[in-house]
């Protein structure tokens, strides 16, 4: 049974897709056995509590520097032997001192379809807008492992929607997250956790 070490900021939405997810059984091998927030009032904390799982507060703020917070997250991340990090919805990206001591063992989703609309400066709504002012006619999401630059690290899972012409970025967002992100992020965490994805010339590969 590995260890999954869930990363939030937020309401938890994502986290709330994990907890169930597992809680119908459809996580194999794995169980959420820590939630780290970066800040105190994330909403995703309480998703924690009540689901029973252990919550640990790690402010952003009181850290002078990246380097320094990723190195306590790391910290935290070994005392709780995670096997698996999941960040979900965690708005701090962190330093390579993370993602070296943890090589496609740190998964994210991402709300477009990688290589599109990602990189620095591309999160929330901003995705979204930058997707319909672009006039795409499908959009979606990314499930792919973490490397040391943003949403660059290989693909793991994608699914993708159809874009109405009445679509706004709330509208658009919604969309992706009720009919792709809630599903494919634990679905990618179970296929990490039952051995079931392999990585070869930094592209993952998946026994579905």
């Amino acid at each position: 049974m590995k260890n999954i070490a869930v990363l939030v900021s937020g309401g938890g939405t994502n986290l709330q897709a994990l907890i169930d997810a597992e809680k119908r059984g459809d996580i194999k091998n794995g169980k959420i056995t820590c939630v780290i927030s970066s800040k105190a009032d994330a909403y995703a904390i309480e998703r924690a509590k009540k689901a029973g799982i252990p919550a640990v507060v790690m402010p952003r703020k009181e850290y002078a520097n990246s380097k320094d917070y990723s190195e306590a997250i790391l910290a935290e991340l070994n005392k709780q032997k995670a096997d698996l990090v999941v960040l979900a919805g965690f708005m701090t990206i962190l330093d390579e001192c993370v993602t070296k001591a943890y090589p496609y063992k740190i998964i994210n989703v991402h709300p477009a379809l990688i290589p599109s609309f990602c990189g620095e400066g591309y999160y929330g709504l901003k995705v979204h807008e930058a997707a319909l002012a672009y006039g795409v006619k499908i959009s979606g999401a990314t499930v792919h492992f973490v490397n040391e630059k943003a949403d660059a690290g290989a693909i793991i899972l994608q699914g993708a929607v159809d874009v109405a012409n009445d679509d706004t970025p709330e509208s658009l967002q919604l969309k992706i997250m009720q009919n792709v992100e809630w599903k494919l992020l634990p679905k990618a965490v179970s296929l990490f956790c039952e051995d079931r994805i392999t990585v070869k010339d930094g592209k993952a590969f998946v026994d579905l």
